[in-house]
């Protein structure tokens, strides 16, 4: 049984929590989210696998995942590279942002996400059930595309997207 680290809105740990249950009852826990970004400065974006709980299908970062009890942020962040998208790259934070989404089979995502930025260049080999698809798309193509079909992409995703245009348009 995976656990969240439940947290207040100062980051603070208050408890642990069963994730899906987390997922179900809206509380807020830890999350991390990372961008990864090749030379040129095309992001790494990944389609979420079908089997997904949430959000299946749906274009996302790189990798999001939630610290396990007792594990950091970054290496968090490094863990899920390596299990989502077999990938391992450097990874440095960027900022946090929290965030509330309820989904149409009522759950609700509601995390204190720690953002996570790196470079990667390489061909990624994802976990199946995980991700479905992968690719990179310069910053500019993501918005328009974020613009023009934003049901495709993961709530947390155009989030991040909007309220961090500046961080992100000045990579």
């Amino acid at each position: 049984m995976e656990q969240v680290v439940l947290v207040d809105l100062n980051d603070i740990e208050v408890g642990v929590m069963e994730k899906l249950q987390a997922h179900e009852t809206g509380s807020l826990h830890r999350a991390i989210s990372v961008f990864l970004f090749n030379d040129d400065g095309a992001m790494l974006v990944q389609q979420r696998a079908a089997d997904k709980y949430h959000s299946p299908l749906l274009w996302t970062n790189t990798c999001c995942s939630h610290p396990r009890p007792g594990e950091t942020p970054p290496d968090a962040a490094r863990r899920r590279l390596r299990e989502e998208m077999g990938v391992s790259a450097e990874v440095s934070p960027a900022f946090t942002f929290v965030y509330r989404a309820d989904f149409d089979n009522g759950l609700i995502e509601y995390e204190y996400d720690h953002v996570f930025v790196g470079r990667f260049n390489g061909v990624p080999v994802p976990d199946i059930t995980e991700v479905a698809d992968w690719e990179y798309v310069s910053i500019s193509e993501l918005y328009d595309r974020v613009a023009d079909n934003p049901g495709a992409y993961t709530p947390w995703f155009r989030i991040c997207l909007e309220d961090h245009k500046d961080f992100f348009q000045n990579l």
